[in-house]
């Protein structure tokens, strides 16, 4: 383990007593608490400098340790040479297969005369440190997206309501790089959680290998150690954007250091410049906030030199997975029974969709697994897909696929009036004419199915010419009873001419009985 250098107030007491005095190093060592070897050699360092000891007195520290410790800065210029190619090692560590030995290697190659392995290392170890500089050889390239919300929350003015409102903000940062997204959100509920995630993606270009949140309950169901439920609505982000959740561990901050690293840095870069400005929407409380989120990411690291944004493009933008075509469809997932009707029903619509007639039953009633997005409305049972529909949003509607239903009200289902009014035609005009009436004279057309295919199947009994004279002679009395159809047929009165009612006077004259004229 390296020393620690004495403090310049012990260095100035060496030079002043082998200055002004006779003692010997054995006793300055003594009197000052230090090795022999510590008064030897920062005297030396004093003699090559030829001064003496009065032109030292307001010299500042800073100046004379330059002068003291000058043989050795000097004698170590291979060490100077060295911490040349230490920002150049942090991004070669990222890269698949690259070790320091792998470093090393390519260093003496270059410099014979340089370190051996072990002082290459310990050179190296020593000199990252540094927090910033850590946390980018710790991680690969594309492999983690840390994410949490800030404890502190922004605010801003409703302009409605005259209130102010608090904002979360969330923050992900990747692993590699140290690149940052941060937005305001009105909550950390599970849609807005979602949708936080997914923007930081398309922020950064692609998506990570994995992401690592905190055990909030929109992103983890059952906090566990060692196997954690994931929100399943969280899960299928995760699968469409193929990437994977891993939870950070139960009362582990090492776990989470990265994030809550980020979110002492955001405190400083973006809450403190804001502090004393007020803010009408959501919407502009994020565009100061991705203002000062640019400014901070372009900023160069204390001792890399280089800015997150540069260490993202270099070494881990090309790393992330590509982004799909399209955002992800926000999905809900919820149970429900099948009625008695095959079909389940979208509370949030009140519109029902249609499952396999066969999953009904009385006791135990099937539960079937309903997800849903804006456009897609798919059902599940025992893990297998039964049916998707088209979202409809028709309040009381019914969508129903027709291998769902059972074949005999697979039969009805598929006649329309339509149908009914082309069957009717390729009978005879008066067939047709009796159908309208027939639906016409119902609330609502399928009320008259029954009848209506009552009449046209007669006309495989009796013939088309039959029906179609027994259905003018219903037109003439004014009904479409199937009955009175069938009676006409069945009696040969279809074929009869109706005889003309004439009204014949049967009244004879009387003088008591008063004429037309007497009323003009």
């Amino acid at each position: 383990m390296a020393r620690k250098r004495i403090g310049m107030k012990k260095i100035r007491e060496v030079i002043r007593l082998k200055s002004t005095t006779e003692m010997s190093d054995r006793k300055i060592a003594r009197a000052l608490n230090i090795s022999r070897f510590a008064v030897a050699k920062y005297w030396q360092g004093f003699n090559s400098s030829g001064l003496l000891f009065e032109q030292i007195k307001e010299m500042a520290d800073s100046e004379l340790l330059r002068l003291v410790e000058k043989p050795r800065i000097e004698k170590c210029n291979k060490y100077q040479q060295l911490i040349q190619y230490f920002p150049h090692f942090v991004i070669e560590l990222q890269r698949t297969g690259v070790t320091l030995h792998l470093l090393w290697q390519e260093y003496k190659e270059k410099h014979p005369e340089g370190f051996q392995y072990s002082q290459f290392c310990h050179h190296f170890l020593m000199w990252r440190k540094s927090s910033e500089v850590r946390m980018h050889i710790n991680h690969k390239a594309g492999d983690k997206m840390f994410v949490d919300y800030a404890g502190d929350k922004l605010t801003y003015i409703d302009r409605k309501s005259g209130k102010e409102k608090r904002v979360e903000v969330f923050v992900a940062i990747l692993g590699a790089s140290g690149l940052t997204y941060a937005e305001g959100s009105v909550s950390q509920e599970k849609e807005e959680w979602i949708r936080s995630n997914e923007r930081a993606f398309w922020y950064f270009g692609g998506a990570s290998d994995a992401i690592v949140p905190d055990n909030l309950k929109s992103a983890v169901s059952h906090a566990n150690r060692y196997e954690p439920e994931i929100n399943p609505d969280f899960a299928e982000f995760a699968e469409y954007y193929g990437t994977v959740i891993i939870p950070a561990r139960v009362r582990e901050a090492r776990d989470k250091a990265l994030v809550e690293n980020a979110v002492r840095l955001i405190y400083q870069r973006i809450y403190a410049p804001l502090r004393n400005r007020t803010f009408y929407s959501l919407e502009e409380l994020n565009v100061a906030i991705w203002d000062h989120l640019e400014e901070h990411n372009n900023k160069a690291f204390q001792r890399l030199k280089i800015s997150r944004r540069e260490l993202f493009e270099k070494s881990e933008q090309k790393a992330l997975r590509p982004l799909p075509a399209e955002r992800y469809p926000m999905k809900t997932t919820i149970w429900r029974n099948v009625q008695f009707n095959y079909h389940v029903e979208l509370r949030e619509d009140l519109h029902y969709y249609s499952v396999p007639h066969y999953l009904y039953r009385k006791k135990p009633k099937t539960k079937v697994r309903m997800v849903y997005d804006d456009r897609i409305v798919a059902l599940y049972y025992d893990n297998m897909r039964i049916a998707q529909h088209k979202r409809d949003r028709t309040p009381n509607g019914y969508s129903t696929i027709p291998e769902h239903m059972p074949s005999n009200h697979r039969f009805y289902s598929q006649w329309s009036p339509e149908r009914i009014h082309r069957w009717a035609k390729s009978i005879g005009e008066e067939v047709d004419q009796v159908i309208e009436n027939v639906i016409k004279g119902r609330k609502h057309p399928e009320q008259a199915f029954k009848v209506c295919m009552g009449i046209l199947s007669m006309a495989r009994k009796y013939g088309d010419k039959r029906l179609n004279k027994a259905c003018r002679q219903a037109n003439k009395f004014g009904t479409c009873s199937l009955k009175r159809i069938e009676s006409m047929i069945k009696l040969g009165l279809e074929e009869e001419k109706q005889p003309q009612l004439e009204l014949i006077s049967t009244i004879t004259d009387h003088e008591n009985i008063r004429g037309s004229k007497y009323y003009n």
